[in-house]
């Protein structure tokens, strides 16, 4: 078999588009989605393998900016629309494709790769590994109570057309950015995904709804939802399906979380990925009746194993030399004195004696501060070397928050 990988031309997308819709079980998506997805590729970042006139494989990438530890944006790929046809299986054709991307990353100077994972166990031997989680709820609102803090009964609500209010909620999510690790400043366009509302996707839920909270005549706060009504022998059954909920201080979060719970013949709330230390868990009166479930997120590479470190900073002083191993790039292995504090960092190479020895993978897994070196090493994945220096290390690397993927790409 000789197959051909190359960048995406314009003219090639339909092609491309329907090999990628047909390795996810070739349900074909809306107009909307359609046109929205094309809108937003990045020709020049997307490759498709071609054997012959058949496209056999298509990977892409978004240009964007990741929050880090201590608020800085950072350049990340986004890894997306990766699939290897059927017929085209176990011959090369994705290790091509990620071989090819890591080192257009590379050469682009980005230090972070970062991917949502159809399937987790796909991507650790391309030196990815899970940087973020994420919950869902299903939420019992007729057995389950929320308190809320002073100043919630100042807020107002009202509802609104979602797509009226867009700007209005772009500006409350993006002035939230910086304070979450793993949040994506959206680059134009992306801002449509949250307001896309696909007839064929409600599964019997009404059209896409929008509140917004306001003080002071500001949008300080928002949440999109749907409502899918349902009666029994004793009454009404409704679920409330939120998609979104963001707002800019905790009364305003609370005055959203509290009309989500009291919207009329409804008793289920229903919430999907959601920050895994989101404040609500702490405001309701049964968190059994909650139903969490956990699911990984943000898969995290560092391209750059230097400038990534360098990028972010630090919960405690540090001064570690890392011997890393990446045998995908092998730009990475070696040897990496790590020297920072709350203020900044410096990551350079170095002869110095090592005080741990890892992966690039257990280093993605803790870049984003949502996963503790002390557990990895618990798990045997990462060896200490000095001791005491895994301890000190360990704590740096937290973040105050758990990083969170606001939306999938």
């Amino acid at each position: 078999m000789t197959t051909d990988v190359r960048v995406l031309r314009q003219a090639d997308w339909d092609k491309w588009y329907e090999n990628l819709i047909r390795a996810f079980g070739g349900v074909a998506e809306s107009s909307e989605e359609r046109e929205l997805w094309n809108a937003l590729t990045e020709y020049d970042r997307s490759l498709g393998v071609w054997d012959g006139e058949s496209c056999v494989g298509t990977a892409g990438a978004f240009s964007f900016r990741v929050t880090v530890p201590g608020g800085a944006s950072v350049p990340a790929a986004g890894i997306t629309m990766v699939s290897v046809a059927a017929t085209h299986r176990r011959r090369g054709v994705l290790t091509a494709m990620m071989r090819r991307q890591l080192d257009d990353i590379r050469a682009g100077s980005e230090p972070l790769a970062v991917l949502t994972a159809s399937e987790p166990a796909i991507y650790g031997r391309f030196g990815y590994d899970i940087g973020t989680q994420q919950i869902s709820a299903e939420i019992d609102t007729s057995r389950v109570g929320l308190s809320v803090p002073p100043g919630t009964d100042d807020v107002r609500l009202r509802y609104a057309v979602p797509r009226d209010v867009l700007d209005a909620c772009e500006a409350v999510y993006a002035r939230l950015v910086a304070e979450r690790p793993g949040m994506l400043a959206r680059q134009p366009g992306w801002q449509r995904l949250g307001v896309l509302d696909p007839e064929g996707e409600r599964n019997g839920a009404s059209p896409l709804q929008c509140v917004v909270a306001e003080r002071d005549g500001e949008v300080v706060g928002y949440t999109r939802f749907r409502v899918k009504p349902d009666w029994g022998p004793s009454g009404h059954n409704g679920t409330v399906m939120m998609d979104d909920l963001e707002g800019l201080d905790p009364a305003v979060r609370a005055a959203l979380w509290r009309f989500l719970f009291g919207i009329d013949l409804t008793s289920t709330l229903r919430t999907r990925g959601r920050p895994v230390d989101e404040a609500w868990q702490y405001l309701v009166s049964d968190i059994r009746r909650c139903q969490l479930r956990m699911k990984d997120s943000l898969h995290v590479r560092l391209v750059d194993v230097g400038a990534a470190l360098e990028a972010r900073t630090y919960q405690a002083p540090v001064d570690v030399v890392f011997e890393v191993e990446d045998a995908f790039c092998p730009w990475n292995e070696g040897r990496w004195r790590l020297t920072g504090d709350a203020k900044g960092a410096s990551c350079v190479r170095t002869d110095d004696t090592p005080d741990l020895a890892l992966s690039v993978r257990e280093l993605a897994a803790v870049y984003l501060g949502g996963v503790s070196l002390a557990s990895l090493a618990a798990g045997g994945r990462v060896r200490e070397l000095r001791q005491g220096a895994l301890a000190e290390t360990s704590m740096a690397f937290t973040s105050v928050v758990a990083p969170w993927l606001p939306h999938g790409f």
